[in-house]
């Protein structure tokens, strides 16, 4: 006779102890419109990586690694293959927590205006010990006196700086771009395809829409023109053009 072995899951940690948000952020409009950037552009645009079925990328949101850790709180997450809960009010679906989502983001981006985030020290620690595959740091201003933009990939337990800004386990590349987004020109950090195309905004997608509709109004213009002028020759010759139709 067979036994039925049941697995019960193990009940989530207490975390009626731990702050989740401060309501204390104080940001730049810099890094604000940056970070909105690279969020909105994927909801809009991204067709996701073969095999994920849905991700999730946020700015400004606390991740937690362990129920004894405090959380950091990076500019841009995102993570791959997880979703935002349905009942996303409730205390344990109000930040990410790794035990809950079952791994840690698959990227991280550190905006840096300024000297205090220590983005290359301990920070770039935390993230490696949290097994961040791949760790951005964005400098547009260059206060850490190095390139503006530095990827690291995780390698075994460390981070080792990338050539390449194809993110090979993402499907997505980084770039920068000069160009203006909500009427600010600057130079961009952007979402890219493998080929360096850029993911784009839903604002360019519908430019583009709206441009290529034009071109096609216009050729449609053109043959039709056309189609006039050769009816009017052969009117001059003597021919009837309905006539060479039948």
């Amino acid at each position: 006779m067979s036994e039925i072995l049941t697995t019960e899951m193990a009940p989530s940690p207490d975390i009626s102890h731990i702050v989740t948000e401060d309501n204390t952020p104080v940001d730049n409009f810099g890094s604000e419109k940056q970070q909105r950037l690279l969020t909105r552009v994927l909801y809009s645009s991204w067709a996701v990586a073969e095999g994920s079925q849905k991700f999730l990328v946020a700015a400004n949101v606390g991740v937690f690694p362990a129920i004894a850790q405090p959380p950091i709180v990076p500019d841009v997450f995102l993570s791959l293959d997880v979703g935002v809960a349905e009942n996303w009010w409730e205390k344990k679906n109000r930040s990410y927590f790794v035990w809950e989502f079952g791994k840690p983001p698959e990227v991280v981006i550190e905006i840096v205006s300024n000297r205090e985030g220590n983005e290359l020290g301990s920070k770039l620690r935390d993230y490696e010990r949290m097994r961040v595959s791949y760790y951005v740091v964005f400098d547009p201003i260059q206060q850490l006196g190095g390139p503006v933009l530095q990827i690291y990939q995780l390698q075994g337990t460390r981070y080792l700086p990338m050539t390449d800004t194809w993110l090979e386990q993402v499907g997505l590349g980084l770039t920068l771009w000069h160009g203006v987004f909500e009427d600010k020109e600057d130079t961009w950090l952007r979402w890219c395809d493998r080929n360096g195309n850029l993911i784009p905004t839903g604002t360019e997608r519908a430019d583009r829409a709206e441009s290529q509709l034009r071109e096609t109004e216009s050729l449609l213009e053109q043959e039709r023109r056309r189609a006039e002028l050769l009816t009017e020759r052969l009117r001059a010759l003597g021919i009837d053009p309905e006539q060479l139709n039948q």
